[in-house]
């Protein structure tokens, strides 16, 4: 590793083809078959949760676990074992509790310079004005509050015209928790929520804090290359790679597909590219599709832009022999599957088979899930359709 925070190019005894990366991902993230964990052990296992739809860390687990019981997520984000709050790529996750402090303090430059920088000048804000305003808030928001709450406390502060920008900034970098309001997945369109005191008083160190979560990104998404591991977080490659300098010894570097440079952690899965990978009906925004620069690990880049739309939505999409072929939603009777290319007799059957169980999974929540998405259905281009009964 080179002292200039770039990487020499070095060869590695640790080769892996495109294929069997695919299967190493797969692994990780509980795809090549359902296990027996609990909520906690497997949030823990898959990192954090895209959490931007209040569905989609429902379907997450469904996906990945031997007898997923909704009830047991409820339960974790009710006594805030799991919590729901902004961090990575300053989107909406649902990660372990005593993760989230490491995680947002990984994040904190990037969210400072996000939130904190042109939008919140404009509103006549500087950083300072957030440093001075955060223990207030937080302390306002030692129960439950809604957005205009919250907005009507800063109100008070800094009058209406600043009020709205203050929000846009703090509402992110401020250590804030969504607080479940009920609803068939938790969280409704109304968000509420509550103030994080930072543990004994202090901040974890950033620095350190990434280094905590680039480790467990290689665990749970690995192996992977500094652009995948800046693009998972958002924050700085020059960051990553500082903290991978850090960090040697604790991981190995691997000869990926097309001389890419990977690291990974010594000893992790790594299944053969021949391993079988069932078909999956994956919910929108599956982190597994989003935690990497290089998406053709999953996703063909002829449907790229298919399922990743331009406003930024990502689709319920159809998983088969681990790649994207395809993409769902809940219709009457079922669930219809739009698949991308033909697809053989018996995907159709293991497609069917998902079907009938997540319409069972949804009868009982939110029959209609991600219907308010729906008008991306008239921009897809011709493709195989069948309405799998439920």
């Amino acid at each position: 590793m080179a002292g200039s925070g770039r990487y020499t190019a070095q060869s590695s005894a640790v080769e892996i083809t495109s294929r069997a990366l695919n299967r190493a991902t797969l692994s990780r993230q509980l795809l090549l078959r359902r296990e027996s964990l609990d909520v906690v052990d497997a949030v823990r296992r898959l990192v954090a949760l895209q959490a931007q739809h209040a569905a989609s860390p429902y379907l997450a687990l469904w996906n990945r676990l031997e007898g997923f019981a909704p009830a047991d997520l409820d339960a974790a984000f009710t006594d805030r074992t799991v919590v729901k709050a902004t961090l990575m790529r300053i989107t909406l996750h649902a990660v372990l509790a005593d993760d989230y402090e490491v995680f947002r303090a990984a994040m904190r430059p990037t969210l400072y310079a996000s939130r904190l920088g042109h939008r919140f000048a404009a509103a006549g804000l500087t950083p300072a004005d957030a440093e001075e305003l955060v223990p207030g808030l937080l302390a306002f928001a030692d129960r439950p509050r809604t957005i205009a709450e919250m907005e009507a406390w800063l109100e008070e502060r800094l009058g209406t015209e600043k009020k709205a920008g203050a929000w846009w900034g703090l509402r992110a970098y401020a250590p804030l928790l969504h607080v479940p309001t009920g609803g068939p997945w938790s969280f409704g369109y109304r968000p509420s929520y509550v103030g994080l005191e930072p543990a004994q008083g202090a901040e974890v160190d950033a620095s350190e804090a990434l280094r905590t979560l680039v480790l467990r990104y290689l665990e749970g998404f690995g192996p992977a290359s500094v652009a995948d591991v800046a693009q998972f977080a958002m924050v700085q490659r020059s960051r990553v790679r500082q903290a991978l300098r850090a960090l040697d010894g604790a991981v190995e570097q691997i000869d990926g597909p097309d001389g890419a440079v990977l690291f990974d952690l010594p000893g992790a899965a790594r299944p053969s590219a021949g391993t079988p990978a069932p078909p999956r009906l994956m919910g929108m925004w599956d982190n597994v599709l989003l935690a990497y620069a290089d998406r053709s690990r999953l996703i063909p880049p002829a449907y790229r832009p298919l399922v990743i739309r331009i406003n930024g939505d990502v689709l319920p999409t159809l998983l088969v022999d681990g790649y994207v072929a395809g993409v769902w939603r809940p219709v009457e009777g079922g669930i219809e599957a739009t698949a991308f290319h033909d697809l053989p007799r018996g995907v159709w059957d293991g497609l069917a088979e998902e079907a009938a169980s997540l319409t069972a999974l949804l009868a009982d929540r939110d029959p209609r899930v991600y219907s308010r998405h729906h008008h991306w259905w008239a921009k897809l281009p011709d493709a195989r359709v069948r309405t799998l009964p439920g």
